[in-house]
């Protein structure tokens, strides 16, 4: 069998160079990467929130993180605030890190629900730093709790995601990969394994490739329009097909948090970064139209607008395969889900570290391509299942799209979820699932679900013990806050 040597990559943005970047970082010059890009074709990147596991792709790529903020014009993220998602008015925010003290078998929001059936009226997010810092605009580098073992700070991003792609593009080819500006016209394939071997640009020139990643966007243009994968609709449980972006000037001070607010048919994200704020309305076409979902969205802005409004269609879903003969799909190409828990690059990020696991030696093995497909499957359903929640557990009842939300079916992996937490409060992690038990349980009780009974563990403390220790990581984390910089002063010192 032919060992893989030449690797081509079509398209770029933050997809493109994400994986031309790991896979030079990784395989070095053992392989020819190629990555062809047109800047007549534009990419959806309209500023980005990511989520913790961004700051490993920096720091194997060895990326500085004050250059990294500096060239991306970026922010610190804490975690995200939804509002009006349980009921009109209610808040909640999914921070990242931990809450409260876990106990023996027993996680730490069973003592809270506990503590509240006896008069508690502290919010659940009064216990964890990450909200407590981000509601007060601070942020800090703190590894633990202060004068504790208890976890600190826990922080993702937000930046220009073009302003990245910039940096990993300079970033890639000062190690070796040859980006060629060309469009695409032509593909060639093999007769009998449907494999392709040639692409043809818009001036004639070809280019040959062993294995081809396909960063082309949501049009597939590789796995999809040459391969024909065929594709698995979502629409029936997340119901938003279209999406409008309108960056506006940065209100002060910069939040370390992203803003996702429900409307009437949908929802608005407002994304903080140095230089602007980028906003966006994510809606149902069935329940609004593109007029009234480009209206809500501008009277939502905290700023002036700074760009004409750019319209999104999508199809909410996957590839029926990821990997596809000698195909691989990364970024839109591969599935949509839409950014309602900012795990856009995050899913770009895996599925290159994912091919990198799985890379073919000598030839691609049909059951190497079938594990990669199989894990890929795995990580998007998961991911599918935490955003239905969102639409799901909802209480509204002033508008058609939310009621309709709620009398959906979900799939039987989410629905098994929410009885088990409804019924016992109880709430699991699936193997390799992207989202931690806290986070699950921050948006099970903030979309409005009170389980019925608590774990018997969180009996064994008094109430007096309870009370103690409710006060006592509340001081904990105050004291925690207090010492930490603004957030506009410590993106400065940088």
């Amino acid at each position: 069998m032919d060992k893989i040597k030449n690797i081509t990559i079509v398209g770029g943005g933050t997809a493109g160079w994400i994986s031309a970047a790991l896979l030079v970082k990784v395989l070095g010059k053992t392989h020819n990467i190629t990555l062809i890009e047109s800047a007549a074709i534009g990419t959806i990147g309209v500023g980005e929130a990511t989520i913790p596991p961004i700051t490993h792709l920096n720091n194997a790529l060895g990326i500085d993180e004050k250059t990294f903020l500096k060239a991306t014009q970026g922010t610190m993220k804490l975690g995200i605030e939804f509002e009006n998602w349980s009921t009109q008015g209610s808040k909640y925010m999914h921070a990242f890190g931990g809450v409260g003290k876990n106990l023996p078998f027993c996680d730490f929001h069973h003592a809270y629900l506990r503590a509240k059936a006896l008069g508690e009226n502290r919010f659940f997010g009064d216990f964890s730093l990450n909200y407590q810092a981000a509601k007060q605009n601070k942020f800090a580098k703190l590894p633990n709790i202060t004068g504790t073992n208890l976890p600190g700070i826990v922080y993702a991003y937000h930046f220009d995601a073009s302003l990245y792609a910039k940096l990993l593009s300079e970033y890639s080819q000062g190690r070796g990969v040859k980006r060629i500006e060309g469009k695409v016209v032509d593909v060639t394939q093999e007769q009998v394994t449907g494999n392709i071997t040639e692409l043809t640009l818009e001036n004639g020139e070809r280019i040959s490739g062993d294995l081809f990643i396909d960063c082309s966007g949501l049009r597939g243009l590789l796995i999809e329009q040459t391969l024909k994968t065929g594709y698995e609709d979502w629409g029936h449980w997340l119901p938003c097909d279209r999406a409008v972006a309108i960056p506006c000037e940065s209100p002060t001070p910069i939040a370390p948090y992203t803003r996702s607010v429900a409307k009437d048919a949908g929802w608005c994200w407002h994304i903080p970064l140095q230089h602007r704020m980028g906003n966006g309305m994510v809606y149902s076409s069935a329940h609004m139209s593109d007029e009234q979902a480009e209206n809500t969205l501008r009277e939502s802005l905290p700023g002036k607008a700074l760009a004409d409004p750019n319209f999104i269609k999508f199809k909410t879903g996957r590839r029926l395969k990821q990997w596809n003969n000698n195909v691989v799909a990364i970024g839109l190409s591969s599935g949509f889900l839409e950014p309602l828990e900012s795990t856009s690059i995050h899913l770009i990020q895996m599925g290159v570290i994912r091919l990198l696991k799985c890379f073919p030696h000598h030839g691609i093995k049909s059951c190497e391509v079938d594990e990669y497909n199989r894990q890929s499957k795995m990580e998007f359903e998961n991911i599918r299942d935490f955003i239905i929640l969102h639409y799901k557990a909802n209480q509204r009842d002033d508008s058609a799209f939310w009621q309709h939300c709620q009398r959906m079916e979900v799939p039987p992996s989410l629905a098994r979820k929410i009885d088990l937490f409804e019924q016992t409060g109880k709430v699991f992690r699936e193997q390799d699932d992207l989202f931690t038990e806290v986070a699950w349980q921050q948006v099970l009780l903030g979309q409005g679900i009170t389980p019925h009974d608590t774990h018997p563990m969180a009996s064994t403390l008094s109430d007096e013990q309870l009370t103690d220790l409710m006060d006592n990581l509340d001081t904990l984390i105050q004291r925690s806050v207090a010492q930490m910089s603004d957030h506009e002063e410590f993106l400065e010192k940088l």
